[in-house]
């Protein structure tokens, strides 16, 4: 069974700014989470904060092409992923970003909940970046509700 969660979205701005707005943790708050610890850069650890939900949690990046792809892990030992951003501009004003997440447990009982729950939190996300990068808005982030 194959467990990675994909997801693409078409953001129209520059594959260089929609890698800043990832990478620079002035910018990711604007649309993902509450802040970053640093700036996204390899072989770093970079804590994530979620003020709207008390959460933090670190990634440890692992790879990063500038303008190209992020390759982080994430969610401890026990339950960690791996993370691929893949920017292809497509020319000089529309970049596709992709999201390939790996590393689900295919004999986890919960497996498909999980996925989608990933599926759900990746479209949400990139909304959310291609809101902020297109129009300015940063107000959709941190908007889901558990109740």
């Amino acid at each position: 069974m194959d467990t990675q969660v994909s997801t693409k979205m078409k953001i129209l701005k520059p594959a260089n700014e929609v890698f800043e707005a990832i990478v620079d943790p002035e910018k990711i708050g604007n649309f993902w989470f509450s802040r970053s610890s640093e700036r996204w850069e390899q072989g770093k650890t970079v804590t994530l904060r979620y003020n709207e939900y008390n959460a933090q949690g670190d990634i440890k990046v692992l790879e990063v092409e500038e303008n190209w792809q992020i390759v982080f892990s994430w969610g401890g030992y026990s339950q960690e992923t791996v993370v691929k951003i893949t920017l292809k501009e497509l020319d000089s004003s529309t970049t596709i970003i992709e999201v390939n997440e790996s590393g689900l447990k295919e004999d986890d009982p919960e497996i498909v909940n999980k996925m989608m729950g990933q599926k759900e939190g990746w479209v949400y996300t990139l909304t959310c970046l291609k809101g902020y990068l297109e129009n300015g808005v940063n107000t959709l982030r941190a908007s889901l509700a558990f109740l």
